[in-house]
């Protein structure tokens, strides 16, 4: 895969901007897209830039039937200063790669897709929202596009770049608090499992026990692990509770990456920020219901929210356990 090969052949008729002000996450698409294809016998073909067009895939495709596919979320902001930047993307390119690893999908030159895709956002840098409230959501996606019904690593791939303007991810708007619902029957992911990575097949399983949510008045899943309860994520977002631990020491914990926590970019980012700052204990650690529980009780909860690129930080302003 090389940038140095992209051929730019880019939209000539163009959508009109969306006002940034009303962004609903997710549903409006810019004019072009990136398109990258490999196969065993050629590798990888040259990568192109153009108008943004629905994919012609084969009925067979092992991405369709068998979940053989991940992708990326990314974000691009434009500053106060008029400049676009991209936030952390090469942590995005390392998760990117392991994810492919782990789905049996080619591997490929991180920096090589990433100056792809910076060449992507240029060609659409009218599209990153002149607003410190919206940005330009960047989603790589990867799946196995082999024509066969056999459970196999594929022998040919689709690499692609879709841009979206994005505001905030939940509709109550940006830092406002949300509810949870946390029941041991759903589990997101498991010990020797995909939920350190990001496929498709993470997300899709986890939307039933969503709606289950909503129907009890809560807006996402507080995801629990093992006989002890154990918090793991929030929804799509990595989890942080700021508190008074057991040793009467302020604390902003979160899960550790233990084969079932997804990595964040925002998650990581969090934790550089707080330990820089010296102003308080900074653990990757366990925490159980019985935990949190007992800590509420005595009055030791700060504050917990999420964290994600898509939703940034959001407050959580209650849990509903045990009815």
């Amino acid at each position: 895969l090389q940038a140095s090969d992209l051929i730019i052949s880019p939209a000539t008729t163009f959508k009109e901007k969306p006002d940034p002000s009303g962004l609903v996450f997710g549903t409006v698409f810019t004019d072009n897209m990136l398109t990258i294809e490999w196969s065993l016998t050629s590798g990888w073909e040259k990568p192109y830039i153009k108008p943004l067009e629905n994919l012609s895939l084969h009925p067979a495709s092992s991405s369709l039937h068998y979940a053989i596919e991940l992708f990326e979320g990314m974000k691009a902001y434009r500053g106060v200063d008029g400049k676009i930047r991209l936030f952390r993307p090469t942590l995005n390119m390392d998760r990117m790669a392991r994810s492919a690893r782990r789905a049996s999908l080619p591997c490929f030159d991180q920096n090589e897709l990433l100056e792809c895709i910076r060449k992507l956002v240029e060609v659409e840098k009218e599209w990153v929202p002149y607003s410190t409230a919206a940005s330009l959501y960047i989603r790589p996606t990867l799946i196995g596009t082999e024509p066969s019904l056999g459970v196999k690593k594929p022998t040919k791939a689709l690499l692609y770049v879709i841009l979206s303007p994005v505001g905030p991810y939940f509709a109550s708007g940006s830092f406002n608090p949300i509810s949870l619902w946390a029941d041991p029957k759903y589990v997101r992911a498991w010990k020797g499992g995909t939920g350190d990575c990001k496929l498709g097949g993470n997300y899709g399983s986890s939307v039933y026990a969503q709606q289950e949510a909503l129907e009890l008045g809560c807006q996402q899943v507080l995801w629990l692990y093992g006989e002890d309860h154990q918090i793991t994520e929030v929804g799509t977002m990595n989890l942080f509770l700021y508190w008074i631990n057991e040793d009467g020491e302020n604390e902003l914990a979160t899960p550790p990456l233990d084969g079932i926590i997804l990595p964040g970019v925002t998650r990581q980012s969090i934790l550089d920020l707080a330990r820089n700052w010296g102003e308080f204990k900074v653990s990757e650690r366990y925490i159980t219901m019985s935990d949190l529980t007992v800590a509420l009780e005595e009055n030791r909860v700060k504050e917990m929210f999420g964290a994600g690129t898509a939703c940034i930080v959001c407050p959580i302003s209650k849990i509903l356990y045990k009815g």
